[in-house]
């Protein structure tokens, strides 16, 4: 059953209700996430899909907030008109897990922490949150942060709704910074490299004064050719964003520094559209029967991860410098398992982020916190949703 939530006033009655009979309720937006993390049984659905609409949008303060159903096609429309942006480039995951056909919300972008290839650069979904308004475990309203830069004293909220999955709260209103949109992209197009060279050469760059805010590697099947025509085998990727003039320099310089024979220099034209590829995850082009997973790593690191996944039929590219391993593989205990391995001995950490439903809800869909860390978690899910009614079981079995 699915609860109408068309104002703060609606969700607060609802999980009074939730509270009073002890019912957990599943917390969504249009529900296009729906088969990231662990299914969710709940008796009671609220979408936040009917609070919709930008409530505030200041293009000089560089500010924007809306209700959490807004769709996010909306608010980028809104602030292309203004010649503005989403900082962290949040990605269309629908092609990925087999959307229902609704647009995608700013409260499931924010909810998941959900970022694109800027974020190698500029950061986090989570770290241009300026302020939500969301209802707690205790039907009350809450507020945390405001609508300036500098706004935080004492426990950042916004820190911990961000990437929470819905199991704090239910976030009604978002506050984000944005930036002016770059008018010129450029990429340039390092081949021949396999992973291991690729990401030494993103590396490089990223390490470099020209500024790049993308940075991506893509296995030889790929490539798409569409956009990037006579490129054969596996690629690099740097790309940099700013005005027209600026850019022509600095994609030449970078070209001049790596002198890799067959490198293409990509107009904004062709860049755009291959950057929202990436950003969407195209690229790792799964079979249908295939499960999903990603890994976060130290960039030198993400070719071993691939090494180390290709007996067991895994696939993937890299994206964020080669700190980010996105793979494809067969669905079950064994080749989850053997991610699990590869991520561990990389030092790094992993999410299942596609799966049926049978694997997701039976294995861990992230690594399990260090005991420290686990009784913090413990603890502020107990402060925020002492009754346990959000999203129970979304993160880990049984919490």
């Amino acid at each position: 059953m699915t609860l109408p939530a068309v104002t703060e006033d609606s969700i607060i009655a609802a999980v009074a209700d939730a509270i009073r009979t002890r019912e957990p309720l599943l917390v969504q937006g249009n529900g296009t996430k729906s088969g990231l993390m662990r299914p969710v049984r709940a008796a009671h659905t609220v979408s936040t899909a009917g609070l919709s609409g930008i409530t505030l949008y200041a293009p000089k303060e560089l500010i924007i907030s809306a209700k959490a159903g807004t769709p996010l096609a909306e608010i980028e429309a809104a602030l292309t008109e203004a010649g503005q942006y989403m900082i962290a480039e949040p990605p269309d995951l629908s092609a990925l897990l087999g959307g229902n056909g609704n647009p995608q919300t700013l409260g499931g972008i924010v909810a998941t922490n959900l970022s694109g290839p800027r974020r190698v650069a500029w950061g986090a979904i989570r770290d241009h949150v300026l302020g939500i308004r969301a209802v707690n475990g205790r039907a009350e309203l809450i507020r945390s942060g405001g609508r300036v830069l500098k706004n935080v004293t004492g426990l950042d909220l916004c820190k911990l709704f961000t990437g929470s999955y819905g199991t704090l709260g239910v976030i009604t209103e978002i506050t984000m910074k944005v930036l002016p949109r770059p008018a010129a992209t450029g990429t340039l197009v390092l081949p021949g490299l396999d992973a291991a060279a690729g990401i030494a050469a993103l590396s490089a760059a990223l390490g470099s004064p020209f500024g790049v805010s993308a940075a991506a590697w893509l296995p030889a099947k790929a490539v798409p050719r569409a956009i990037m025509d006579g490129i054969s085998g596996p690629a690099a990727l740097i790309r940099i964003e700013d005005f027209a003039d600026s850019v022509t320099h600095r994609i030449g310089r970078l070209r001049d520094q790596f002198a890799v024979a067959g490198a293409v220099t990509l107009d904004t034209k062709a860049s755009r559209p291959l950057w929202d590829a990436i950003r969407d995850v195209r690229p790792l082009a799964p079979r249908a029967e295939d499960a999903v997973w990603r890994v976060s790593v130290r960039p030198s690191a993400g070719a071993k991860v691939l090494d180390a996944l290709d007996p067991y039929g895994v696939t993937g590219f890299l994206d964020w410098g080669g700190g980010l391993v996105w793979l494809a593989g067969p669905a079950d205990v064994t080749t989850h398992q053997a991610v699990e391995a590869a991520a561990r001995a990389a030092g790094g950490t992993w999410a299942l982020m596609r799966a049926p439903d049978a694997l997701r809800g039976t294995v861990r869909v992230i690594p399990d916190e260090p005991p420290a860390l686990a009784r913090i978690t413990r603890q502020v899910k107990a402060a925020l949703d002492p009754a346990g009614v959000f999203n129970p079981g979304k993160l880990y079995a049984g919490v």
